[in-house]
């Protein structure tokens, strides 16, 4: 091979390099079925709207806004509730005009100094002013094994397999099952348009969706489904938000 030959397939690697350096940089569009998840997305979303991330269940997103998942699946006409996908927007607020979006009058405060002369022990039932409006009995009888904090958001009272779970206030039960990740067996009940209490990691469940409870209601049996212990976690949810009980215990 003469030193011309050697020189031109030189250049011609050279240039088929440079070509295949050219491509390599050149950004590859994605497909449009794929949703971006990166966070970065400049819709804003709508006040009174949630956008679906990735894990997210009906269920989980009605716990966190204060709704049912049946509202939520009928506000936004879902025809199959168990899919929802990555960047749907779902409406969180009930919609102007339906019996949801009407707020009932809001009752007078619990007057507190009878509330504090009226305090049972702490491993009795007792009675705890959670927020103006309304008032809670304990849901089951035991110590207070977890505070709350903002990983837990509730208290874990220990207990027996098998011991009662009762109804913080009378409501309806808006969810019964076990579709959250780390609440297992889980009663939801709704008391009003503001105020949701939620009952997990419970061995059996005896209310089902729909029914309406009185306060006191056995709806449950303790349990330890989904954690390492017998336990009941209990959430008290104000405008679909976490409260802390713990003051209203002493």
């Amino acid at each position: 091979m003469n030193l011309i030959t050697k020189s031109l397939l030189l250049i011609f690697a050279a240039c088929a390099l440079l070509l295949n350096i050219g491509c390599s940089t050149t950004p590859r569009a994605k497909p449009a079925t794929v949703v971006d998840r990166s966070g970065t997305n400049s819709e804003a979303t709508p006040p009174g709207y949630y956008r679906v991330k990735r894990g997210d269940t009906l269920a989980r997103i009605a716990l966190d806004n204060g709704q049912s998942p049946r509202d939520l699946a009928q506000w936004n006409n879902m025809s199959n509730p168990n899919q929802i996908e990555v960047g749907d927007l779902i409406l969180v607020k009930p919609p102007v005009g339906s019996k949801a979006a009407v707020k009932p009058p809001v009752k007078s405060a619990v007057n507190a100094d009878t509330a504090k002369t009226d305090a049972p022990k702490l491993d009795t039932p007792k009675e705890i002013v959670a927020e103006p409006g309304i008032r809670l009995s304990w849901p089951a009888k035991g110590k207070v094994s977890e505070d709350f904090s903002e990983k837990t958001k509730g208290i874990d009272i220990a207990g027996k397999l098998g011991d009662p779970v009762t109804a913080a206030s009378d409501g309806k039960v808006v969810y019964a099952g076990n579709s959250l990740r780390g609440y297992g067996n889980l009663v939801i009940i709704k008391h009003d348009n503001t105020y949701l209490t939620a009952y997990a990691h419970n061995r059996t469940l005896l209310v089902k969706e729909g029914d309406a409870v009185k306060k006191g209601q056995k709806i449950a049996e303790m349990g330890d489904t989904d954690t390492n212990s017998v336990k009941l976690h209990f959430e008290l949810r104000v405008n679909g938000k976490p409260v802390n009980p713990t003051p209203y215990l002493q």
